[in-house]
């Protein structure tokens, strides 16, 4: 098994600001730029969402939208019709049935539209300070790599591997720096073993090592 306090230890020292990269400043902005993110770039995404947001500057505003005046909006983020959709039914859902308030728990954040796991788990531990196992493509891959999972691509069945291994308190902030290693030093395709901090501890760089 795969050393796995020496591996957080060493990412807070790399990542000190375990931050997330999307910009936002209300609760359901974050869900709603996390929706935008699906096969898109976080960095389109913070480009795209200073308009929309201005725009449409509360969660009533957000419910009461035009699904097709928002796709002109959020257009080169991609699969811009479903995500329109989307964020409008997700907004009446929590106006109507939540109050007007993101939902704490992961079965309520499941009921909402275009809300899976990873958005779920986003949001319950960059807004709620609760245990989170975001499993996106970086997460997924490297801790396959470090040998804390066993390589699979299913994100429940990493989420579920990460819960038995990574403390629950740690969970948020080991994910988000995953995502920072993931485009620092572990690229996909090319990881970066010779200048990584993590090799000592990790399954893949070791077996490179002649």
């Amino acid at each position: 098994m795969a050393d796995v306090q020496s591996i957080i230890s060493k990412l807070k020292e790399l990542y000190p600001d375990a931050l997330c990269a999307l910009d936002y400043q209300r609760d359901y902005e974050l869900l709603i730029s996390v929706r935008l993110s699906a096969q898109c770039t976080d960095a389109r995404v913070n480009m795209v969402t200073p308009a929309l947001f201005a725009k449409y500057s509360s969660l009533d505003a957000f419910a009461e939208a035009d699904p097709a005046d928002i796709e002109k909006m959020i257009h080169s983020c991609g699969f811009f019709h479903h995500k329109a959709k989307d964020i409008v039914a997700a907004c009446r859902m929590i106006r109507d049935e939540f109050h007007g308030v993101v939902p704490d728990r992961m079965e309520d954040l499941l009921r909402i539209p275009g809300v899976g796991r990873k958005t779920a788990n986003l949001i319950l531990g960059d807004i709620f300070g609760k245990e989170a196992y975001v499993c996106d493509t970086h997460c997924i891959r490297i801790t396959g790599l470090l040998g804390l999972t066993d390589g699979s691509k299913d994100p429940l069945k990493v989420e579920m591997q990460l819960r038995e291994v990574i403390p629950p308190e740690e969970s948020s902030d080991f994910c988000h720096r995953m995502v920072l290693h993931g485009r620092a030093v572990c690229i996909a395709r090319r990881p970066n073993c010779a200048a990584c901090a993590l090799a000592p501890y990790c399954k893949h760089a070791q077996e490179k090592i002649p």
